[in-house]
């Protein structure tokens, strides 16, 4: 396969319709088996498993996407709940505003879509903190539409196979979506199997640092590695910090609250970080999120309405 440019047309890709079928075959036989992609699957299970996983692994999002969905298996059963439930079952996934995002976003089903999660792409992206993304994904997943699903192990696959790069770029750009949308298959719902299956190929082999480039079904048309698996030629990609950072004094303080069924005093969230500076920055950005509720008395809840 030779290497296309990153705005590569249909025309420009070496057979396509053998790029599909291998890549297809290949997840017939390797899928994971996972409950959001099951066939007894619902709009809004596929919705809430696809908020839970960015930027998070499936084997935490598992459990908690099971106990959620025990919950509130429906977006009326959540629209019911307070949001400050969502933020406690939310548990440790990570940037918890997600949560407070699903509970608006079920509230908006509830009253908009009497109850039932939209098929229209439109009307799914106007959903509170549905994006680009999880409405393609959401459309694609749940109702078998065509669409460009490009999160970051699609823009890796494509980035290696396609252009011969051995990472995408920084950020998701106008040539790769043009990309991602050439690639589709015409047939809507085998372009919905495809952008799975290309999702999971990044996931379990077109990995970020080991690629198990032998088990991949691409191999010998990949063009990253027809030009000699070149490295990255790019800014050095860096971990987010942790220890110390606000992100983790937030995440301290919002554990405090999901464990406590009463609401807190000001003492018990100083015992959690000893800084007070930091920790009243993080505390007031807690509640300009709309996370952690001020009481008239002094203490602190999860939001409640």
């Amino acid at each position: 396969m030779s290497t296309a440019p990153a705005d590569a047309g249909p025309d420009d890709i070496h057979d396509l319709d053998d790029l599909h079928t291998r890549v297809l075959d290949w997840y017939a036989d390797h899928a994971r088996d996972l409950p959001w992609r099951a066939a007894d699957r619902t709009p809004w299970g596929v919705l809430v498993s696809e908020v839970m996983l960015q930027q998070t692994p499936v084997a935490r999002v598992l459990p908690q996407w099971l106990a959620w969905m025990e919950r509130w298996p429906t977006p009326s059963d959540l629209a019911d709940a307070a949001p400050g439930d969502a933020v406690r079952a939310w548990d440790r996934l990570g940037y918890p505003r997600r949560a407070l995002r699903r509970h608006a976003a079920a509230g908006a089903v509830r009253a908009e879509h009497g109850g039932e999660v939209p098929e229209d792409h439109a009307r799914l992206l106007a959903l509170p903190g549905v994006g680009t993304y999880t409405a393609a994904a959401v459309a694609s997943f749940a109702f078998g539409q065509r669409h460009a699903v490009v999160d970051t192990n699609v823009r890796r696959v494509h980035a290696r196979a396609v252009t011969g790069a051995a990472e995408p770029a920084a950020a998701l750009t106008a040539a790769e979506q043009r990309l991602a949308v050439a690639l589709l298959p015409e047939d809507a719902p085998t372009a919905a199997r495809w952008a799975v299956a290309v999702m999971e190929l990044g996931a379990l082999v077109c990995t970020a640092r080991s690629p198990r480039c032998d088990d991949c079904p691409l191999l010998d048309r990949c063009a990253w590695v027809l030009a000699g698996r070149p490295a990255h030629d790019g800014p050095a990609r860096r971990g987010q910090a942790w220890a110390g950072t606000d992100r983790q004094v937030r995440g301290k303080l919002l554990s405090v609250l999901r464990g406590s069924a009463d609401p807190v005093t000001a003492d018990e969230l100083a015992a959690c970080w000893a800084d007070d500076r930091q920790r009243a920055r993080c505390l007031d950005g807690l509640v300009a999120d709309g996370l952690v509720e001020p009481l008239p008395d002094g203490r602190f809840s999860l939001p409640r309405t």
